[in-house]
């Protein structure tokens, strides 16, 4: 008789016991209980221990395809903290003609100063831009439980009796939120794993609804432009914010420079003395110097006095890219994707922001 295939409650990869560096491997002595973890999820769970697994850009192209031949709600979640980062680019395209409910995650780490219902407005507009216009707009913090009663409302009433798929970028947050359901639901904790660490969930898992339809959490596809993948796990801690931010404020003249550990930097040219208003986490160190010594500072002090990166990892770290920009109109948020932003309150400033090649920054309305 042929064994039934299992499947890692966790991320809800295919188990097999033959290696151990591929997904879904779990020793055999595992398949005995009776809810199987995979060695990953088991290390995640008890040890915060990320193992990467194989999954090419092309895998998780085909899952998104899959969400334009199916008839159901499509739940996208970005990070309200990296909006732009955890923007997927096209996804109206991948939603085909289901609606989309729009979810921004993390609010928790907004200051509390920013008015709600302005944000999810500026979600909206900002979606428009991008191609997609959302059924709904919702703002939540799944690790805190805020917001969760409404967008579980806001599911029920626009799945119409459909399967509902939730889609994002890795880090967004997407199995805590698909967690926090679970546990308002059924009582159940923890049952899909969640880490800080890109790329968790390695194919749809399945949660069956009492309807018998499913929620089916997708895997969280790699946006190469974010931070993340720039850093190791210690300073993704140190970049990702745990908490409200503080945001710092800096009077600067012309001609000096902001480092933001030694991960990305901020020259200001010109336009006369005035605030630079940086949003950031609590954890990561800003460095004021003048233009004209920053070049030599980073060359002496990356991975010592600029860090994160670490002094092992300075060694290996990308050269940053320059860009430079025109600030014309008030009100403005120059935004490092994955690292935060700086609102610029006036326009007439001349910048210049530097990035390891391949990170994006730009320009926005201001958010807050």
């Amino acid at each position: 008789m042929e064994k039934e295939a299992v499947h890692c409650i966790g991320c809800g990869a295919l188990i097999q016991t033959e290696d151990p560096d591929e997904a879904g491997y779990a020793p055999k002595s595992a398949l005995e209980k009776e809810q199987v973890i995979c060695q990953r999820c088991f290390r995640l769970k008890h040890y915060n221990e990320v193992q990467d697994v194989p999954l090419t850009d092309d895998d998780f192209l085909k899952i998104l395809n899959r969400l334009g031949q199916v008839d159901a709600l499509v739940v996208k979640i970005v990070d309200i903290f990296d909006f732009n980062g955890s923007w997927l680019p096209g996804f109206h395209r991948f939603a085909g003609k289901n609606p989309v409910l729009l979810i921004g995650n993390k609010e928790d780490l907004l200051p509390k100063s920013v008015k709600r219902a302005k944000m999810a407005n500026w979600m909206k507009q900002q979606a428009k831009e991008l191609g997609l216009r959302p059924a709904d707009v919702l703002l939540v913090s799944a690790a805190k439980g805020h917001g969760m009663d409404e967008a579980m409302a806001a599911i029920e009433q626009y799945r119409n009796g459909k399967d509902v798929y939730v889609a994002g970028c890795t880090n967004v947050g997407k199995s805590t939120f698909i967690n926090r359901i679970i546990r308002q639901a059924t009582g159940e904790k923890d049952v899909i794993t969640t880490s800080y660490f890109p790329g968790t969930t390695l194919d749809m898992i399945g949660i069956p609804l009492d309807d018998g339809t499913s929620l089916y959490d997708t895997p969280g596809i790699i946006n190469h432009h974010q931070m993340a993948h720039f850093v190791g796990k210690n300073e993704l801690k140190v970049i990702t914010p745990k908490k409200e931010i503080k945001p710092a404020v800096f009077q600067l003249n012309e001609r000096q420079t902001l480092f933001f550990g030694g991960l990305a930097r901020l020259d200001y040219i010109k336009g006369g003395r005035r605030s630079f208003v940086c949003y950031v986490s609590n954890a990561l160190k800003i460095h004021r110097t003048k233009l004209e010594n920053a070049d030599d500072l980073y060359a002496r002090q990356l991975g010592e006095l600029l860090q994160p990166p670490g002094k092992a990892e300075a060694a290996d770290f990308p050269a940053l890219v320059r860009h430079e920009f025109s600030i014309k109109e008030g009100k403005t948020d120059i935004v490092f994707s994955g690292l935060g932003w700086v609102t610029v309150n006036e326009p007439g400033a001349v910048v210049a922001a530097h990035v390891p090649k391949g990170v994006r920054v730009m320009l926005r309305q201001s958010l807050i």
